[in-house]
């Protein structure tokens, strides 16, 4: 939509920021990046709840928020990290977060998941606060959502819909786009309701003569505007799951379609804002969208690399993880993740500056076992060492004695990950020496491309070449075999 048209259409809601396109970093996805910035939300009239279903309610409007945590277990630190965590997704969704709660407990609570209690003091925060929406740190249910904004009397978020929200405003692929819808879709049916006290009827009546919408068969109490929308979101559910299965079959061609040149994957996974694109901009000069944000990109990237010695390899940045993540986005970006479940080497990126690298490590990995990538050759690398302490990151090195410690935004240890990954890239099976003729100077480009070439010498019958390559091309190889050749060459 045009930016003029979208500001007029709600100049009376929210004010909107313009940040001009020659202030932003060309080589950080400098178009993609202008778009997402030209209207940034800011801080403007409050919300109330109207008499909606939660089909509309479920494109979030989220500007003064109140954030609400339990803390069940761990320590108090962990707690507060988990509702840091949570600010953070919430200003990356456009909100302010004016304060932040957190309640001890054994458990939440089944029926208002801080306490009846607290629900007075968490009113009164709203209140004093001005907020119009309270994000709680976990995933309520139905009747728990209902209850906070029944007494809050404003709306009430969790963790789950607020996560969905920024993929849904960050997904940019056909299937990106998809992947998150269906997520949203199956979050949201069993939690859809009326939020008003009444129920609008869209079909049937009652009483003689059935009412307007009435008939011979079709008289009686008719179709809630609820049920309506269930069945809609059903079938849509299921057109989706379609089309994501067709996708798969495309991906799952490409991806065949590499492994039978034998082009080693390399896939970068890790938590989200850990620097994965940043990493891959370093590595190959992708150009991919960077921004300080959480889940600033959804949709995979996959570029080529080539090794000191010639070999060819790909590279690919997948979606970020984060600590509970909803299992609705797992389940639709299965498809997305099995990229890193089909690589030969994870590249697991840490942020070296966070306050609890290794409980992002641990998430990581949670998800990682999900998509069957857990038995995958893992490669740790610690990124934003420029912005770590001294004694954070002697404390990871000793805990992590075999990652490599870089700095995407300066460039430190880039040379070190480089040959690192080079060293851990699976390497050909079989080891010969051919000779090939001049004029199939084809398959000597294959060789070097999808092969290790570890020596060369020039013959006047043709090009010897002493090569490691797969079973499928040392097949190929066979007719140019010279065993008689290649021993007097090795003598």
């Amino acid at each position: 939509m045009h930016r003029t048209d979208r500001r007029d259409r709600l100049r009376d809601q929210e004010t909107y920021v313009s940040i001009p396109d020659d202030e932003l970093d060309a080589t950080t996805g400098e178009y993609e990046l202008s778009e997402r910035q030209a209207l940034r939300r800011v801080p403007g009239l409050s919300t109330e709840l109207t008499d909606v279903t939660e089909v509309e309610y479920r494109q979030l409007r989220l500007e003064r928020v109140v954030l609400v945590g339990v803390w069940t277990e761990g320590t108090l630190l962990d707690a507060e990290n988990s509702l840091t965590e949570l600010a953070a997704l919430a200003e990356t969704a456009g909100s302010q977060v004016l304060e932040g709660l957190i309640q001890r407990r054994n458990r939440p609570d089944p029926a208002t998941y801080i306490g009846r209690g607290k629900v007075d003091d968490l009113s009164s925060v709203v209140l004093s606060a001005g907020a119009d929406t309270v994000i709680c740190d976990g995933e309520l249910s139905p009747s728990q959502l209902r209850n906070l904004e029944q007494r809050t009397k404003v709306k009430v978020v969790d963790r789950t819909a607020l996560i969905l929200d920024i993929f849904a405003q960050h997904a940019k692929s056909k299937e990106g786009r998809a992947q998150v819808e269906l997520a949203q879709l199956e979050y949201l049916l069993p939690r859809l309701r009326g939020w008003g006290e009444t129920l609008s009827r869209q079909t049937g009546g009652s009483g003689r003569g059935g009412g307007a919408g009435g008939g011979v068969g079709v008289r009686g109490p008719g179709e809630t505007k609820l049920e309506t929308d269930r069945r809609r979101i059903r079938h849509r559910i299921a057109r989706l799951r379609r089309e994501i299965k067709a996708m798969r079959t495309v991906r799952e061609t490409k991806r065949a379609r590499r492994t039978r040149n034998a082009v080693p994957a390399v896939a970068i996974a890790g938590y989200t804002n850990a620097g994965k694109s940043s990493l891959l901009n370093r590595l190959t000069g992708a150009g991919v969208l960077v921004e300080d944000a959480l889940f600033a990109t959804l949709d995979p990237t996959i570029r080529r690399s080539t090794t000191s010695d010639g070999r060819v390899y790909t590279l690919s940045d997948t979606v970020g993880f984060v600590r509970h993540l909803p299992h609705q986005i797992v389940e639709a970006f299965r498809s997305t993740l099995e990229e890193v479940a089909e690589a030969d080497l994870v590249v697991h990126v840490v942020d070296g500056a966070h306050p609890d690298p290794e409980e992002q490590v641990r998430a990581v990995r949670e998800v990682l076992g999900e998509v069957g990538a857990d038995r995958l050759p893992e490669l740790l690398v610690v990124n934003k060492i420029d912005a770590a302490d001294e004694e954070t990151l002697l404390r990871l090195k000793r805990l992590w004695p075999e990652a490599v410690f870089v700095s995407a935004h300066s460039g430190r240890g880039i040379d070190d990950l480089r040959e690192t990954i080079e060293r851990r890239l699976p390497r050909p099976a079989v080891e010969m020496r051919v000779v090939l003729p001049y004029d199939r100077g084809d398959l000597v480009a294959r060789l070097h491309r999808q092969g290790e070439v570890l020596s060369t010498a020039h013959l006047p019958e043709g090009t010897m070449l002493h090569v490691r390559v797969n079973e499928a091309l040392a097949a190929e190889l066979v007719p140019y075999h010279d065993t008689a050749q290649a021993a007097r060459v090795a003598r």
